[in-house]
């Protein structure tokens, strides 16, 4: 679990809705952290902030005071299929926002000192032979291209701004994540092995990558971490573990296989991207800044939620 300063610390947060935000801010707010938000709509209390990123300029006054910038805006990768028009959507609302933000960093009379921007383990692309540690070079395909791009971006802050990259994995939580997907087939008795199955899935418990950017944000042991940081748990499994744990859990049959050319008849290029990709990331840099993972392993963090 995270060793958060004793200090409080204003933290501006963009993306603060979604399936990780929201806990995320929580957990910020209660461990006495001055937090604010940044929302497309009317503000309705006085700790949100209306932006529109890609449309028009944030008033840099907004960072002013903010210790730490949270970025985890961007399009929802699990909404299929992936037609020409929402890839663009997925690139353009991830480039837009770190951008919005890294120029009013930039016009700001005090930016932050820490920023924390998106990205995922498809920074890696398909991976199957390698271990990959936090530095590990960028790989191919659209994923991967989109990641690039963004960290970038967050990289672009001005000079006195650390920047850190958060290499996400396959979050396993309530309400979302990797298991929205495969819970209705699996308790409709339709749960079955993808592909071979034997792909790495990079997978977090929710709690853990709340946890872990609570710490990479607020604890001093962190204070020296920057660049890329893979946000994946401490032992590595494949999609078979975590698909056959589901159907253990909910006490239903696990014995369909599905191969690769009917997910790649349903869902194109997602299929791959997203399912038959293999990444084996390895959180070193978390594990060495002291971030203790409450979940250390698939079966753990499925259990939790199940």
């Amino acid at each position: 679990m995270p060793d958060t300063t004793e200090q409080p610390l204003s933290i501006l947060i963009a993306g603060a809705s979604g399936f990780i935000g929201t806990p995320l801010v929580h957990a910020l707010r209660e461990a006495g952290h001055h937090v604010t938000t940044l929302v497309r709509r009317e503000p309705r209390t006085a700790s949100e902030f209306r932006w529109a990123p890609g449309r028009r300029p944030l008033d840099p006054a907004i960072l002013d005071g903010a210790d730490v910038v949270i970025n985890l805006a961007g399009a929802n990768i699990g909404k299929l299929p992936w037609t020409d028009t929402y890839r663009q959507e997925i690139r353009r609302s991830r480039i837009d926002a770190t951008e919005t933000l890294v120029e009013a960093m930039r016009r700001a009379a005090a930016p932050p000192t820490l920023f924390l921007s998106g990205s995922a383990s498809g920074v890696y692309g398909d991976r199957p032979a390698d271990v990959l540690q936090d530095d590990a070079a960028p790989g191919t395909g659209f994923l991967a291209e989109v990641c690039t791009a963004w960290e970038s971006a967050a990289n672009a802050a001005p000079d006195g701004v650390r920047v850190i990259t958060l290499r996400t994995g396959i979050v396993v939580g309530q309400g979302g994540g990797a298991l929205a997907p495969l819970l209705p087939l699996t308790k409709a008795g339709l749960g079955g092995r993808l592909g071979t199955g034997g792909q790495h899935w990079p997978w977090i418990a929710l709690e853990d990558e709340v946890g872990a950017i609570v710490h990479l944000a607020t604890s001093p042991s962190a204070a020296h971490v920057s660049g890329p940081v893979n946000l994946a748990g401490p032992e590595p499994a494949v999609a078979d573990r975590i698909t056959k744990r589901v159907a253990e859990d909910l006490h239903r049959p696990y014995v369909f296989r599905i191969p690769e050319f009917a997910l790649r008849l349903v869902l194109r290029d997602a299929a791959d991207e997203m399912l038959l990709s293999s990444q084996r990331m390895v959180p070193t840099k978390l594990l060495e800044s002291g971030y203790t993972f409450r979940y250390p392993n698939a079966d753990a963090a499925v259990d939790a939620v199940l």
